[in-house]
């Protein structure tokens, strides 16, 4: 597609439902590596990062089914541990593969990632946690290489609460011997959704959404044949909300888990626009005059980097100044080039 034509002017109004969280299902997809037992995920996004995903897990070894918004994967003999460039550096989250693969197998090669141009996110937080399990690396040729002897819990403090690292580091202390004490982990929603897959699979981990986890390696995780279902995408959901309001709209939003977006729901009143919930239905109505409010980003629970953007657009026509200060990826102020154009 070259090309989105939109012809603008229009009031949004109706009912919407809320698809999967891409952010939640991309770990979990990889999660399954850690085990050999039938694992079946639902209200999984149709996306193109979803479909990169289940194509890296192929490669790795993986059988997978797909049905809509149902994907089931099962064990297809000995996995891989290399993932090739042609799918990593489609995608970050591909960078996921290597805590499972070093954790069951000792050893993992992937290159290093692409897919996002938002700003500089390097993986050093991830080695180094994994460093600390007993893990080494060397990069060489744009390809990481990984390898442990043994790996063995221990306390890790991350730097900055990396959602990645976090995740990466979760999985891989599933099913190493000892306790992993992760501190300062990032508290995403997502990151509750991940660590709630691996328990419904066996795992042992106290601390769930909190910022210290506190994981006891299992010798084996059984799989998740009964079924996980995956959170609602908090950023789609906060995309409606401020479109909503945008537009003067009126958008009912369902299958929604609004806690996720307490940060933006209470700027959007600010702005101007009326919320309400009924039947866990959450009904924004937009004002024809938006006030300016200040906003910025922060990890979560704070406002999120992925919809500052969004918040721009919105203040863009505010009837005064507003200030948008960006903390998380410093490119992501290139959308202010757009603007003035």
């Amino acid at each position: 597609m070259d090309k989105i034509v939109i012809n603008g002017g229009k009031r949004l109004h109706g009912d919407v439902k809320i698809s999967g969280s891409k952010n939640a299902a991309l770990p979990i997809l990889i999660a399954t590596l850690l085990t050999d037992g039938k694992c079946v995920i639902d209200n999984v996004p149709e996306l193109e990062d979803i479909n990169t995903v289940v194509a890296l897990l192929k490669h790795l070894g993986k059988k997978i089914r797909k049905e809509k918004n149902k994907i089931t994967i099962t064990g297809n003999g000995k996995l891989q541990t290399d993932a090739p460039y042609k799918l990593v550096s489609k995608m970050r989250a591909s960078v996921l593969v290597a805590g499972p693969l070093l954790a069951r197998f000792k050893k993992a090669e992937i290159p290093l990632p692409g897919g996002c141009a938002i700003g500089i996110r390097p993986i050093n937080i991830h080695l180094d946690g994994l460093a600390k399990l007993g893990a080494k690396h060397f990069v060489s040729g744009g390809q990481v290489k990984i390898t442990a002897n043994k790996l063995k819990g221990t306390q890790i403090v991350l730097d900055f609460p990396s959602v990645g690292a976090t995740e990466n580091l979760l999985m891989t202390a599933t099913v190493i011997s000892g306790k992993t004490i992760i501190k300062n982990a990032a508290i995403e929603p997502e990151i509750t959704d991940l660590a709630n897959f691996l328990v419904k699979m066996g795992a042992d981990i106290k601390g769930i959404g909190s910022k210290t986890l506190e994981i006891k390696g299992v010798k084996k995780l059984t799989g998740c044949s009964e079924g996980y279902k995956i959170i609602p995408d908090r950023i789609e959901t906060g995309t409606f909300i401020v479109a909503s309001s945008i537009t003067s709209g009126d958008i009912k939003i369902s299958n929604a888990i609004f806690e996720h977006n307490e940060s933006l729901i209470e700027k959007i009143k600010l702005a101007g626009a009326k919320i309400s919930t009924v039947n866990k239905i959450l009904r924004v109505k937009g004002s024809k005059k938006i006030k300016p409010v200040d906003a910025a980003t922060q990890v979560y629970p704070g406002f999120a980097t992925d919809v500052q953007p969004l918040w721009m657009a919105l203040m863009s026509i505010a009837s005064g100044e507003s200030i948008i200060t960006e903390t998380i990826f410093e490119n992501r102020l290139q959308t202010v080039a757009e603007f003035i154009k």
